[in-house]
């Protein structure tokens, strides 16, 4: 049984494991050569060998409890003929979406479009790096995936009531989103993930009243399924205020926390295991700071079944060795 087996499934607070949100990525040298030879990100992640490449690549560094797959939220509408590009600077830009197009697809059209993410996700699961380790398959939200789809770029601020307008179109997509959704996450199983995490980045953009029907239910269908394959579901709603209301309505196996939540109210009101919390800003100050903040979750959780974090994703500027640094300060704590 893996470290962060032990937390999930035996609620084990006496280890303390660490993966990193973005672990695969920009602020690794050896990432950006390989970005700097392959201008087109969709394309990039549709190469089996260099995603595999990439998502292993922290993990010969650091000494990391788990791989994530070196992929993006936004391979699902890709599969779905919906036009997807990454603007530098800017991020990703969408086409319009045809649904009726879309609505007539079927599983092996979707699959077709992106078996190298489900190849990629069976060589690292089959490298000796794994070992005592965890392979980790993701999605995006429902609802985070629809603010993209309609939205067609990231949001910068709270949706406006006038995204709402067509809910006729909202369901329909959130109908397609739900089946190809598991399609996604069923092939990343066969494949080799054994742990799936539910990013719904955008969340925090929802009013209290619009979760249940735009966020708690639609992810709710999604981890009872990820449950139903006998897989963990750890899920992330990023932003969102009241994580007890989430983790008793959507119940998932792991709850990740963001860096603007107070951890301490996590332990008061939450059973389930939670994952990070740790701003990545903290990894851009010194080693002092770092080795003082990380401590603080370790502490806060030290009774808790917790996996080290962080509250989002690792920020490009980081300093490799800060990562090593954390990496080991979690590893030494007792």
């Amino acid at each position: 049984m893996t470290p962060i087996d032990k937390v999930i499934l035996n609620k084990s607070t006496n280890i303390n494991p660490i993966w990193i949100m973005r672990q695969a990525g920009r602020y690794l040298p050896e990432f950006r050569e390989i970005r700097s030879k392959n201008k087109d990100f969709i394309k990039l992640c549709l190469d089996e060998n260099l995603s595999s490449e990439i998502t292993l690549q922290p993990l010969k560094r650091f000494s990391m409890d788990a791989a994530i797959i070196f992929s993006d939220i936004l391979m699902l509408p890709y599969a779905l003929n919906q036009k997807v590009e990454f603007k530098k600077n800017f991020g990703p830009i969408l086409g319009d979406l045809d649904i009726s197009s879309a609505s007539k697809y079927d599983e092996i059209d979707f699959i077709r479009k992106i078996f190298p993410v489900y190849k990629a996700i069976k060589k690292v699961s089959n490298n000796d790096l794994l070992k005592e380790k965890n392979t980790i398959g993701f999605v995006g939200a429902p609802w985070t995936l629809l603010v993209y789809i309609l939205n067609k770029r990231s949001p910068k601020k709270k949706i406006k009531d006038d995204f709402f307008k067509d809910q006729f179109l909202i369901n329909r997509i959130l109908d397609l989103l739900d089946k190809f959704l598991k399609i996604h996450i069923k092939n990343q199983i066969e494949n080799g993930a054994n742990i799936i995490q539910i990013f719904d980045s955008w969340a925090g953009l929802l009013e209290e009243k619009d979760l249940p029907n735009y966020v708690y239910i639609p992810t709710l269908s999604l981890v009872d399924y990820v449950k139903s394959l006998n897989i963990p579901v750890i899920c992330f709603p990023r932003g969102i205020s009241n994580y007890k209301n989430y983790c008793e309505i959507v119940k998932p196996d792991v709850i990740g926390i963001d860096y603007e939540i107070d951890p301490k109210k996590i332990i008061k009101e939450i059973d389930i295991p939670a994952q990070g919390g740790l701003d990545p800003k903290t990894l851009l100050t010194d080693k002092e700071n770092l080795k003082k903040q990380a401590i603080k979750y370790l502490e806060i959780f030290k009774d808790h079944p917790y996996i080290f974090n962080l509250g989002h994703g690792v920020l490009p500027e980081t300093d490799p060795s800060m990562m090593e640094y954390l990496v080991n300060t979690v590893k030494e704590f007792k």
